[in-house]
């Protein structure tokens, strides 16, 4: 049986909110709300976890637009997406927020906004054009990551967790890692009820190649208990969530 970890390093500044409140606040300050379809409601009242964030943002001559790509896992399994759209291009320069179910209606309100000709196409995420960032892409940590590497597999309950070669390749050549949070918020102690949460754990080879393992953290078990099941890829990672849900639906 795993145990959860100390989160302290994965704590918001701000108390995490449950799948409901975060879905309140968004349609609180949207400005189009009533427009949502009832179905689409009615789907997200039996949400699991969520998850944010920025999608593409323009910053010129003093006005601004931001999207925003708000994701919720349904208890059966699947996933629902909102998108948000927040700008000052109004009248007085006011902040507003809106709300649309998909990506096309989403394209026809940023393109509606009075912004310069020269405005970035939406599908560049672009807040500044920059050069490309050199690898590696993670903020390693040197540590002793081959441990790291070697606890984490060992907590690892699920029969098609990373091979044995994979192991082997860690635990000789890693030195360095990275944790980041990719899904979900982090579990407190003694707090109740069904939790989904994904963390990339990546490493930094001795030949300079870079590795991530994916674990997924959750109490969507029989008894409750907190599981831990780690991937050698994202998408056997979310896929791996997805079937836990669907499976208490």
């Amino acid at each position: 049986m795993s145990v959860p970890y100390e989160t302290a390093a994965y704590e918001p500044r701000e108390s995490p909110e449950s799948p409901e409140e975060h879905l309140a606040r968004l349609l609180g300050r949207a400005l189009n709300s009533f427009e949502l379809p009832d179905e689409t409601i009615l789907r997200l009242d039996c949400a699991l976890a969520h998850d944010s964030s920025l999608h593409s943002a323009h910053h010129s001559a003093g006005r601004h637009r931001e999207t925003y790509r708000h994701t919720w896992l349904l208890a059966d399994g699947s996933s629902l997406t909102l998108w948000e759209l927040v700008h000052n291009t109004g009248r007085g320069g006011h902040l507003e927020h809106e709300v649309y179910v998909d990506e096309e209606e989403l394209r026809t309100a940023t393109a509606r906004l009075p912004l310069p000709p020269d405005a970035p196409d939406f599908e560049l995420p672009v807040l500044v054009q920059l050069s490309p960032v050199p690898e590696p892409r993670h903020a390693y940590a040197p540590d002793d990551s081959a441990d790291h590497a070697r606890r984490l597999l060992r907590r690892a309950e699920n029969p098609d967790r990373p091979d044995a070669e994979l192991a082997r390749l860690l635990l000789g050549s890693a030195f360095a890692h990275e944790i980041t949070q990719a899904f979900g918020r982090p579990r407190r102690a003694g707090q109740a009820g069904l939790c989904f949460s994904l963390y990339e754990h990546a490493f930094l080879l001795r030949d300079g190649r870079e590795l991530s393992l994916w674990e997924v953290e959750h109490t969507a078990t029989p008894d409750g208990r907190h599981m831990c099941e780690v991937y050698a890829t994202e998408e056997a990672a979310r896929e791996a969530m997805e079937r836990r849900a669907a499976a208490l639906g």
